[in-house]
């Protein structure tokens, strides 16, 4: 009985390394696509107060 509980064990353990690596992967796909996202938005906001201030001669 001991071998059994053991082996379920090992299964379940598994199981948590696989939603472990699942959510690595994600967390680094998410990272690099607000990486890509936010440098454009700087961009556009830059652009849009840059254009709302008043010319200065």
């Amino acid at each position: 009985m001991g071998l059994l509980q053991s082996l379920r064990g090992r299964e379940e353990g598994q199981a948590l390394v696989e939603y472990a690596l699942i959510l690595a992967l994600v967390s680094v796909v998410a990272i690099a696509a607000l990486t890509a996202i936010g440098t454009s938005v700087v961009a556009k906001l830059t652009e849009v107060v840059t254009a709302r201030q008043p010319n200065q001669i």
